[in-house]
């Protein structure tokens, strides 16, 4: 007997330690709520990359070419992202709040009449874009860029036109997946396309006689064909047969709803995107403008890739916290914003971590110019700072978005962006002769009151006392209806 008890003890000290272990660990973040949005983020981040890399290809071919395509395709991508794609992006954020906290509710019919109603929105948006992208050649010569590639990236982003419908219907169908959780399945009906398109693309430009056309015509028809994939699958999958229970004209009594959501939710992000867009017009005005200008490019494409994985763990923010919310429990819904903030800090790191030991790979990537990789070297800690900061904006900006404070998040974004962020840059930049680094801590410091007021919004606020203000509204929408 004395044997068996003393062959227990060590078991038992070996589970009191493991428990003491675990304890421990939970007491630092949820492992179960971690594991949660970590399986949800890592999709959503896929599927995001490959719908970004549909136009980014389209210009790659075109660019193969000539310079003059590669200036009047890269020119009008930009274009095209800043004053279409974005501004669909955002609008698409009404259904993280209105889906997210419908689905929370158990609400599953209101989710299919918001898509629906969102498509209505994002359709007649498209309409006012599509005359806007007609004019681009106008418009850029207007601003002063060259005539031959402003006409050139003209004629690119005509035919573009169709996709900004299409891409408009896929976010609110990535919005819709999202607020349900069902996100697996999006990353396989963005892949399938991606892989198309490459064929489509390379059929066009190199096997037709439409050449650099062929380019935006394969864009606008792989876009098409995501978006009929996606909407398949919505009205066929038994998945939705709740919350897709067909086309209704209860819609059209829900478009103030979204409109008072996704317009907000459309300047918050259209504000950030068009911040980064300043800072390169402003490094065009600079001394050796050749330079600073591909300079800023590269810091401005790190900084939006790096932002490209953080979003997932922003769209799982955004999707947890409404969640929770529409399920009357606000206290998970902070709880889950906490672990995600904390997952946050965890992958910025790694991020900060990998452009410290491989940004001359990197920058060497884009140019063998000496000159680019000695200022891109110099630019690494001031880059690694913004994108430690982004991140933390970024999660928040997504719990503004579950909450449906996409109102405030947008005087926010204009307040720390332009007359701070754009007003530090321009005085370092040229009054104190800073340049580049100067462009970037004015960015850093708007950046960081943005996440600073945030945060300080997010811990300030009564959670239970804003459930009961958004069912009181959500009633109030209802009798409207």
């Amino acid at each position: 007997m004395a044997r068996n008890s003393d062959a227990r003890e060590p078991l038992i000290e070996v589970e009191e330690k493991e428990v003491s272990r675990r304890k421990w660990w939970d007491r630092v973040i949820d492992a179960e709520e971690a594991q949660l949005q970590v399986l949800f983020s890592l999709p959503m981040i896929i599927t995001n990359g490959f719908y970004y890399l549909i136009p980014l290809i389209s210009v790659m071919f075109a660019g193969h070419l000539g310079h003059l395509q590669l200036a009047g395709a890269t020119l009008a991508n930009s274009w095209v992202t800043v004053s279409g794609y974005a501004f669909m992006i955002g609008l698409s954020g009404a259904l993280e709040t209105l889906c997210g906290q419908g689905f929370g509710a158990r609400s599953f019919k209101l989710l299919g009449i918001h898509l629906q109603t969102a498509c209505i929105t994002s359709t007649l948006f498209s309409i006012i874009i599509s005359f806007l992208w007609y004019f681009t050649a106008p418009l850029l010569i207007f601003l002063r860029q060259d005539r031959q590639i402003a006409e050139t990236a003209g004629l690119y982003t005509k035919f573009l036109i169709p996709s900004i419908f299409a891409y408009g219907y896929i976010q609110n169908m990535l919005r819709f997946l999202q607020t349900q959780s069902i996100v697996r399945p999006a990353t396989l009906l963005s892949a399938i396309p991606l892989v198309l398109h490459i064929g489509i693309t390379y059929c066009l430009v190199h096997l037709t006689p439409l050449g650099f056309k062929g380019a935006p015509i394969a864009a606008s028809i792989t876009l098409w064909l995501s978006f009929f994939m996606l909407a398949a699958y919505v009205m066929f999958s038994k998945e939705f047969k709740l919350t897709w229970q067909g086309f209704s004209l209860e819609s059209f009594c829900y478009i103030f709803t979204n409109l008072k959501l996704a317009l907000p939710s459309a300047a918050m992000v259209c504000l950030e995107y068009w911040a980064f867009e300043i800072l390169v017009f402003l490094a065009g005005l600079m001394p050796n403008s050749e330079v600073t200008t591909s300079l800023i490019a590269i810091c401005v494409n790190t900084e939006a890739i790096a932002y490209n994985f953080t979003y997932g763990l922003s769209a799982a923010a955004s999707t947890r916290v409404s969640n929770e919310l529409g399920a009357d429990r606000p206290d998970k819904a902070k709880s889950a914003m906490i672990v995600t903030l904390k997952l946050c800090g965890l992958l910025a790191l790694i991020l900060v971590l990998s452009l410290a030991f491989g940004h001359n790979i990197w920058a060497g990537s884009y140019s063998d110019s000496s000159d680019i990789l000695r200022s891109f070297a110099s630019m690494t800690p001031l880059l690694a700072i913004s994108i430690v900061v982004d991140s933390f904006q970024g999660v928040l900006s997504g719990v503004a978005r579950g909450c449906g404070w996409q109102h405030i998040a947008v005087y926010v974004n204009l307040a720390t962006f332009y007359i701070i962020g754009m007003t530090v840059a321009a005085i370092l930049a040229f009054k104190f002769e800073l340049y580049i680094k100067g462009l970037w801590i004015g960015l850093i410091c708007g950046l960081s009151c943005q996440a600073i007021t945030l945060m300080v919004i997010t811990m300030r606020t009564q959670w239970t006392k804003l459930q009961l203000s958004e069912e009181k509204s959500e009633t109030e929408d209802s009798i409207l209806a």
